[in-house]
């Protein structure tokens, strides 16, 4: 019976690490600003960039953020701005950051610095900058 014991013990502990491991994972947290009102898209590292959806902003933008580890040679933050027009949603802004970013990304604005993104037909402005985190809930937005 102890050894019993001792295997139900093991068990348990490899079920705490996974559950710690996946609380402390790394994911890119993006704080976007419109019309007033700051929220964040909280993006996980994906396999794939294209099941990642775009989250409206407002009535005119649409924000898309790819967090991509593997492969290495892939291994990047792609952040995508989006106008929705009447013919559909067309890209005003595009923007690569390396992964992992430099070490001096801890900067007040992340590793992505603050970004002012412009749409001349609403004269609109999107605000955002990206930085890491873990173990950040990912954000019900980013699961559309």
């Amino acid at each position: 019976m102890v050894g019993a014991g001792l295997a139900r013990r093991a068990g348990l502990c490899v079920l705490a690490f996974l559950a710690a491991s996946a609380a402390g994972a790394e994911q890119v947290v993006c704080h976007y600003t419109y019309g007033g009102e700051t929220r964040q898209l909280v993006a996980p590292p994906v396999a794939s960039p294209y099941r990642v959806k775009s989250v409206e902003v407002g009535s005119y933008f649409h924000f898309r953020v790819v967090f991509q580890k593997w492969p290495a040679d892939l291994a990047s933050v792609k952040v995508y701005t989006y106008a929705d027009r009447d013919e559909g949603l067309v890209p005003v802004h595009q923007a690569t950051y390396p992964y992992p970013p430099p070490p001096s990304a801890a900067a007040r604005h992340g590793f992505t610095g603050l970004h002012h993104v412009y749409e001349p037909t609403r004269d609109g402005e999107l605000q955002y900058w990206c930085g890491l985190a873990r173990g950040a809930k990912p954000s019900a937005e980013a699961a559309r």
